[in-house]
């Protein structure tokens, strides 16, 4: 089988996927605007064939190149698991006569609007939203709305230009910085915990399943730089806290008429326990999801993924096996990386459970929490015991420290 796979050199997670498809039989043939020379080793031993494109804007003209860089050669799937270019991987499954999403089936999962739209038309709970395009529009949906609301672009991802405004002087603030995006969504803001919903699809069969619950929310973690944002791959999904998100989360994939690959679904249990929709995205999730499935379930989702584009199948035992912690830590003070505290400790307390401690090594400088999600650094804890999990969180959460000197 040969497979098209757009941008196999970044988010990083791709070149992951793209060893899973070479290990399931795939040749798989990359697209990206990243140069040759500038591909990791490990995506281009992955590649059978690699075609650097000028920039992944002009549509028209990737495509025209795609079409005759495959000449003679029978494309069987086109891949795209990095939200930003769905639309050009819809385009090119149309020249090349390749199954799978459609643009008009695309647009809902890059449109937030038109992804509530579908939703309620189903009859799921959505938060009461608006697009706007300017700020008169902006204002007007907050009056409509009320507060606290939440602004973010249509077409966003994470929550990048994403701000909580609970009067009108943070909405104010919200509007002048969002001002270079194109369109906004204003919606209501729902209280409650942040989950995710992650899946690998078949033909529109759910094949495996995965609820992620952020600490903080997301949106609290990116704006407080002090706090050591968790994800929580949870390990037992029956329980009627998580299952009404999984409910939820099936909903909404038939509704969307989704069919290979991976999806990310955000969603909230208020206090009343109710699930409420967030947004979804037909891609991988991002922030180190993934690799905590793989640690919750010791496998390898990035190939268990590409057996489901590929094959319609997943042949390894996905059984949830711990629930597994996903720790960023973000460095103190001024200056380049000097030291770490607490290493020691949480190591000779945990070392068992702690299977990955990948730190910004000492004498670099300290990253941008705004810009990189991991931060300086991530740590997996797991176990098999959720509340044991959530105190090995906490510790590294508080107890673990990067400085910078």
């Amino acid at each position: 089988m040969n497979v098209l796979f757009l941008s196999p050199g970044f988010p990083e997670e791709m070149k992951y996927f793209t060893h899973g498809f070479e290990h399931v039989g795939a040749r798989v043939f990359g697209v990206g605007d990243t140069p040759r020379a500038g591909l990791d080793a490990y995506v281009k031993h992955n590649l059978a064939d690699y075609l650097q494109i000028a920039n992944w804007q002009d549509e028209q003209e990737v495509v025209r190149s795609v079409h005759a860089w495959v000449r003679g050669k029978t494309i069987d799937r086109v891949v795209c698991l990095w939200e930003p270019v769905m639309f050009l991987a819809a385009k090119l499954r149309e020249a090349l006569g390749v199954p799978g999403l459609s643009l008009e089936q695309s647009i809902p999962f890059r449109d937030k609007a038109a992804m509530k739209a579908v939703l309620a038309k189903a009859g799921l709970r959505t938060p009461r939203d608006a697009r706007c395009t300017n700020a008169s529009e902006v204002w007007a949906a907050a009056e409509r709305i009320g507060y606290p609301l939440i602004i973010k672009p249509i077409a966003g991802a994470g929550s990048a230009d994403t701000y909580r405004c609970d009067d009108k002087a943070a909405l104010e603030r919200a509007v002048q910085m969002t001002r270079h995006v194109p369109e906004v969504s204003v919606e209501e803001y729902i209280e409650g915990e942040e989950l995710t919903y992650d899946t690998v699809c078949a033909g529109g069969r759910i094949l495996f399943e995965n609820v992620s619950w952020y600490r903080p929310k997301p949106l609290v973690a990116r704006l407080n730089p002090w706090i050591s944002p968790q994800s929580i791959a949870l390990k037992n999904l029956d329980g009627p806290e998580v299952r009404v998100g999984c409910e939820l989360g099936r909903k909404v994939i038939a509704a969307l008429g989704f069919q290979d690959g991976m999806t990310h679904m955000e969603w909230f249990r208020t206090p009343k326990g109710e699930a409420v929709f967030g947004e979804i995205g037909g891609r991988a999730p991002g922030g180190r999801i993934v690799h905590a499935m793989n640690y919750s379930c010791d496998a390898d989702l990035f190939a268990a993924t590409a057996e489901a584009v590929c094959h319609g199948k997943i042949s390894q035992n996905l059984a949830k096996r711990h629930n597994c912690a996903i720790v960023f830590k973000r460095a103190v003070g001024n200056g380049r990386i000097a030291r770490y505290e607490g290493l020691e400790n949480l190591l000779r307390r945990y070392g068992e459970h702690i299977p990955v401690v990948d730190l910004t090594p000492i004498g670099q400088t300290p990253r941008d929490p705004r810009q990189v999600v991991v931060g300086d650094g991530w740590i997996v804890a797991r176990h098999p015991d959720l509340a044991t999990t959530l105190e090995m969180a906490d510790f590294i959460g508080t107890d673990l420290r990067v400085v910078a000197a």
